[in-house]
């Protein structure tokens, strides 16, 4: 039955990893702009390049998913 479910359980298990990944990197940016005492104007640039970064991988996914399910 585990064996089944591999591929599901590996996919879920590296969504989750990547999850958890900009998480801490969106801490750790959190931290150096606070201590680095940057502007209102760059702060909101590099949170703005970060969410990209989050968007375009959460875009991947979709575009995987669906592919996928039309199969292609």
């Amino acid at each position: 039955m585990f064996a089944k479910y591999i591929d599901q359980i590996e996919t879920i298990g590296l969504n989750l990893f990547f999850v958890i990944i900009f998480f801490f990197i969106g801490m750790a940016i959190h931290d150096v702009l606070k201590k680095g005492d940057v502007p209102l104007f760059g702060r909101a640039i590099v949170w703005l390049v970060l969410f990209l970064g989050c968007a375009g991988f959460v875009a991947k996914g979709i575009i995987q998913l669906s592919m996928e399910g039309s199969g292609l």
